[in-house]
């Protein structure tokens, strides 16, 4: 019989039966700094955000680098990281396994990858390859059939039966959001589940209900933060004074801080 992962190890929040992994997803090193100052013990990044911050579409294999820098700026902070990788930036297997490294060496604890629609038999196989070469990272092995495709739930499950096959952690269908169909998709896998939170779609509470390991936020919160900015110069245009949390300057300078001395202690330690 296999052991469960150790509670506190990046796997581990993943198996905490009624309790799902509440995954937020930050976009620099201010973001995951507040996200952990309010206790949350694993960030992911977003890859529209790494996209969006830098004028590149977002999945389209453009913001290798960036990712990997992100990686790096987060990778020393005081939580469990898991990178947004795309589909991995690559078609070969063996590219994918070498940014798999690049960042595992940075700091992660997990990579998510995604396939796009692509030929599940690459995916498979790109699954395979980084867990060959980094066998301690977590991988989310996410398929777009309720993202980008008709939803069909026979393509969903080859999906998802290839890419457990080939070694996959966790498993990622994001935009599901039926009750009964997420129950099935928790029924079928024998990995820790993962879906995208949806504000029309069940609630942490129901989605633990339903056998959910991991909640993922995807973008909402950096499109949530754009929203706040133009609310807020559209209030104050108007005359109003902008409502909403707003963190004082110091309070920015602290995130600052804390993430400056993690990366100290971490060096030295």
């Amino acid at each position: 019989m296999t052991a469960e992962p150790a509670p506190a190890s990046f796997a581990g929040l993943h198996h905490r039966p009624g309790e799902p992994l509440l995954l937020p997803n930050a976009w620099d090193h201010a973001s995951a700094g507040a996200l952990a100052a309010r206790g949350f013990p694993a960030i992911a990044t977003t890859s529209l955000a790494v996209a969006a911050a830098v004028g590149l579409p977002d999945g389209e294999a453009a913001t290798r680098e960036h990712t990997v820098r992100l990686a790096l700026t987060l990778g020393s902070g005081p939580y469990l990281l898991s990178v947004d990788a795309e589909d991995g930036f690559s078609e070969d297997p063996d590219d994918v396994a070498e940014l798999a490294r690049e960042l595992w060496a940075a700091g992660a604890a997990g990579i998510n990858l995604e396939d796009g629609l692509g030929p599940a038999g690459r995916h498979a196989a790109k699954i395979a390859a980084v867990k060959a070469a980094v066998p301690g990272l977590f991988v989310n092995a996410r398929t777009d059939t309720h993202w980008a495709g008709d939803g069909d739930e026979k393509d969903t499950l080859r999906r998802l039966d290839a890419y457990q096959e080939a070694g996959a952690d966790g498993v990622f269908v994001p935009g599901v959001t039926d009750p009964e169909r997420i129950a099935a998709l928790v029924r079928h896998t024998g990995v820790p589940l993962n879906v995208l939170y949806s504000p029309a779609g069940p609630t942490l509470a129901r989605l633990a209900e339903l056998g959910v390991r991991r909640v993922s936020l995807g973008s909402l919160l950096y499109r949530r933060a754009l929203g706040a900015a133009l609310d807020a110069v559209a209030d104050i245009a108007a005359g109003r004074t902008p409502g909403g949390t707003t963190p004082s300057y110091a309070d920015v300078r602290a995130l600052e801080r804390s993430v400056s001395a993690s990366t100290s202690a971490n060096s030295t330690g």
